[in-house]
């Protein structure tokens, strides 16, 4: 599937979840010719509905993207324990429908890193946090 390095900065006094897409390594070959052309996509959901999306530029012909931008989000403290931010590597395709590579889903209800890196982020406000992450296969749709 391939890792993505992003950091997370939350301010409390402002509500602001600032996320900064670092860069993306090993991705998963999608294209014929054996690249992708991948960007990343940023969905916060509140109570299982989505309720804001951001996507990086594209990055074109690579597996190993450097993105290096930012993100912000504005969440009051009383919903920051409640949202979750599912950051998706997706393959961009021109022609047929733009392929999901894998994601990473970070908040209080996810597991492991994801939780992890969510729980550093809130116990250092203002600082900003980053990881590596592993990507996780898309669940099916079903």
């Amino acid at each position: 599937m391939g890792d993505i390095c992003f950091s997370l900065r939350y301010v409390p006094t402002t509500g602001k979840l600032t996320v900064n897409i670092l860069e993306a390594k090993n991705l998963k070959k999608m294209d014929v010719g054996g690249l992708s052309d991948p960007y990343v996509k940023l969905s916060l959901m509140l109570g299982g509905k989505r309720i804001k999306k951001k996507k990086t530029t594209i990055k074109k012909c690579t597996l190993n993207p450097y993105y290096n931008e930012s993100f912000a989000f504005e969440i009051p403290f009383e919903h920051i324990q409640k949202v979750t931010l599912i950051v998706t590597v997706v393959d961009y395709d021109r022609i047929g429908t733009s392929e999901a590579i894998g994601r990473v889903v970070l908040g209080c209800s996810a597991q492991g890193a994801g939780l992890r890196h969510w729980s550093d982020m809130l116990a250092n406000p203002r600082r900003p946090i980053a990881q590596w992450h592993t990507l996780q296969e898309m669940p099916e749709k079903g």
